[in-house]
């Protein structure tokens, strides 16, 4: 694993995530056109903007689910673009939460919590159900451990994952667009999770249409449109006081 020097958040704490000039394209498409930006350890960084803005690749990057064409993603200081690098040994401090649930369906909810703990952190069965229990208590569904994938609503398979997730423990945690895939009465139940894990301290980078929840909980907003960063600053400021003619135009339809 190689360490590259990073620029020090002005905590002087190194960014828990540092993104340099990448640029990602699909074919003759260029998705991202040299995006630099940064999150802080405990920061909460929402990311918003139309569809095809290049807000899901850029999360998909950070972990390198997407392999970038330029630039430099930094997690917690270690350069995760440089072929040196242990990506798995990274890879195990980020969560990451998607629009879809990803549960395996003929595995019961306590199954699809403890089978990458066992599989990837070698935990005894009995350690990893205990850390899938206090997970699943965490977002509510302590009586449902037995339940299949299928037997439950959108939102609690939301909740599963994101317990799943943590049963990890990671440093951080990527959410792409968590609550889109659900019915509006199920959004409610997983902000309010995201919510705590934010109160705890929990670095997360979250992309999402959920403008409220930024205003509550972000900590900054990233507007971005055509595979650039348009704006960013205090939700609360970019979302009263938009500066930019695009993030205004965007805005207007949303709010």
């Amino acid at each position: 694993m190689t360490d590259s020097p990073t620029t020090p958040a002005p905590s002087g704490r190194v960014p828990a995530i540092d993104v340099r000039g990448l640029r990602k394209s699909f074919g003759k498409n260029e998705v991202l056109k040299g995006i630099d930006f940064h999150v802080d350890p405990g920061q909460v960084v929402c990311v918003i903007g139309p569809s095809g803005s290049g807000k899901s690749t850029l999360l998909r990057c950070v972990n390198r689910l997407e392999e970038p064409n330029a630039g430099q993603v930094l997690v917690e200081g270690i350069d995760i673009t440089d072929p040196e690098t242990d990506l798995d040994a990274v890879r195990s401090r980020i969560g990451m939460v998607f629009q879809q649930f990803n549960l395996f369906p003929h595995m019961t909810v306590l199954k699809n919590l403890t089978i990458a703990q066992r599989g990837v952190k070698k935990r005894s069965k009995a350690e990893a159900v205990e850390v899938a229990r206090a997970n699943l208590a965490k977002v509510g569904l302590a009586d449902r451990e037995d339940a299949y994938p299928t037997h439950l609503s959108g939102g609690q398979q939301q909740r599963v994952a994101i317990a799943r997730a943590l049963s990890m423990d990671p440093d951080m945690m990527l959410f792409d667009e968590p609550t889109s895939a659900l019915d509006p009465e199920l959004v409610g139940d997983v902000l309010a999770v995201m919510r705590d894990l934010a109160n705890e301290g929990m670095t997360m980078m979250v992309v999402t249409h959920e403008m409220g929840f930024a205003r509550e909980v972000g900590d900054k907003l990233v507007f971005m449109d055509g595979g650039v960063i348009v704006e960013e600053g205090l939700p609360a400021d970019v979302l009263a006081n938009p500066r930019n003619e695009r993030t205004q135009s965007f805005l207007s339809k949303v709010l």
